[in-house]
């Protein structure tokens, strides 16, 4: 009979970059860590050994647990976790069954180091539009869900992220920003080694309305658009980054899952009260 407290590979896969996914942990020993330092995404390592010590940072999330077989350490975390109320899943074959599976995973040695509260703290130029939104997206949803994004006036940028142990995105003169022809978002893709169909085709969008090459792929000028609609919508640029995650939720899903779906009006055949074709 299948386990009632495990997600299956191909289940997982389907959720990861959803605004609605669960949160993953890591709870590899040091020793199968190093052997593969590569994480799932949006994952987060923790020690197994002090697991009630931190389940409340989950209180109200649903959590999926991983090891490296999907065994003794993943299964006793997540049956600690759900003494404590807290929804948690077990990962089917654990670390192994999803790399086997070719499952998307992000380099953990390009992941910037944490502040005190586990999360990495980023700062780019103020006024966002199309990559200073993606890469947000990006981070968020592929590498740290809890992410911090401090937006400040450009000449500022370098002298904040030194007092403030930030990593500066999008300028000039650093390690993530444009290369080529490339913006920040195809930098990150890279780096992190996130090998997706669905990424990379986001990525062309993204770039296309970025550098307005909008001849490059038919998305990009409706993409621009609600991009320069958003911008005009709000003065603070943290309500508009929340706003812009749903419409590159909406573009990652059309990437992944819609881009052969079609729309028209009913045709005559079609049901006069439901449009349904007959």
């Amino acid at each position: 009979m299948p386990s009632t407290t495990a997600i299956t590979v191909s289940q997982l896969s389907r959720l990861v970059g959803l605004p609605g996914a669960p949160a993953i942990v890591d709870v590899r020993t040091d020793e199968d860590f190093d052997a593969d330092p590569r994480l799932l995404p949006a994952s987060s390592r923790r020690d197994f050994r002090t697991v009630s010590t931190w389940t409340s940072d989950f209180a109200g999330k649903p959590v999926v647990v991983v090891c490296q077989k999907g065994r003794k350490l993943s299964q006793g975390v997540a049956a600690w976790l759900r003494h404590d109320g807290i929804s948690a899943e077990t990962l089917e074959g654990g670390f192994e069954a999803w790399r086997d599976a070719k499952g998307l995973l992000v380099h953990s040695g390009k992941i910037p180091s944490r502040d005190p509260s586990g999360r990495t703290i980023w700062v780019t130029r103020a006024r966002p539009k199309i990559d200073r939104i993606a890469c947000p997206w990006l981070i968020r949803r592929f590498v740290d869900p809890n992410a911090v994004f401090l937006f400040v006036e450009a000449a500022e940028v370098p002298d904040v992220a030194d007092r403030f142990q930030a990593v500066p995105f999008d300028i000039d003169n650093v390690f993530w920003s444009h290369r080529g022809e490339c913006c920040t978002f195809d930098t990150m893709i890279e780096e992190f080694g996130l090998e997706s169909e669905a990424l990379d085709r986001l990525a062309l969008i993204v770039r296309a309305a970025d550098i307005a090459r909008l001849d490059l792929v038919p998305q990009a000028a409706g993409f621009l658009a609600a991009s320069l609609g958003l911008s005009r919508m709000f003065r603070d640029d943290l309500e508009q980054l929340e706003a812009g995650m749903l419409l590159y939720d909406a573009f990652f899903r059309w990437c992944r899952d819609a881009t052969e779906e079609t729309h028209n009006w009913p045709g005559a055949g079609a049901d006069k009260q439901t449009g349904a074709s007959r």
